[in-house]
């Protein structure tokens, strides 16, 4: 259970409300409260991402959301960009040790200085912004409940 409500397709009461089905072997659909889904599953399924995957695309997705406002008031709204985002397993220790991100932009139209400054606020406005970045940074703690019905 999630805050109050059953984890079942279509539960849509709390729009922030997020939760995982099992669908088969490893393999599980991630909803939210919204109607968004993602399919999740071991790495030698086609078509889904890992736990690992997604967690290093929601780092992607808020780099690029958080520097969209400086980016987009300096370069105009139809600017392009990609976020890669990349890292190892150690799984001795099952942890990501070392994310490694790139902001791609073309920046060709800028001087050298301008583009110095706005890679300057960019950075500045990611660190200060991006809840997943900083919360990856610092760590978080989670707790675990286990509602067994009995």
């Amino acid at each position: 259970m999630i805050d109050g409500m059953e984890p079942h397709e279509g539960t849509t009461a709390d729009p922030t409300a997020l939760w995982v089905d099992r669908t088969g072997t490893r393999r599980y659909t991630g909803r939210s409260g919204r109607g968004g889904q993602v399919l999740i599953g071991d790495a030698d399924v086609s078509g889904v991402f890992t736990p690992g995957e997604l967690l290093k695309i929601a780092l992607a997705a808020c780099t690029a959301m958080s520097s969209d406002r400086p980016l987009s008031r300096r370069l105009g709204e139809d600017y392009d960009s990609t976020v890669r985002v990349s890292g190892d397993a150690d799984r001795d220790a099952e942890v990501y040790p070392h994310l490694r991100e790139v902001l791609e932009l073309d920046l060709s139209e800028l001087d050298p200085e301008a583009a110095e400054r706005l890679t300057a606020l960019v950075a500045k406005t990611v660190g200060k912004v991006c809840t997943v970045g900083r919360t990856l940074e610092r760590g978080t703690e989670v707790e675990l409940v286990i509602e067994a019905q009995r």
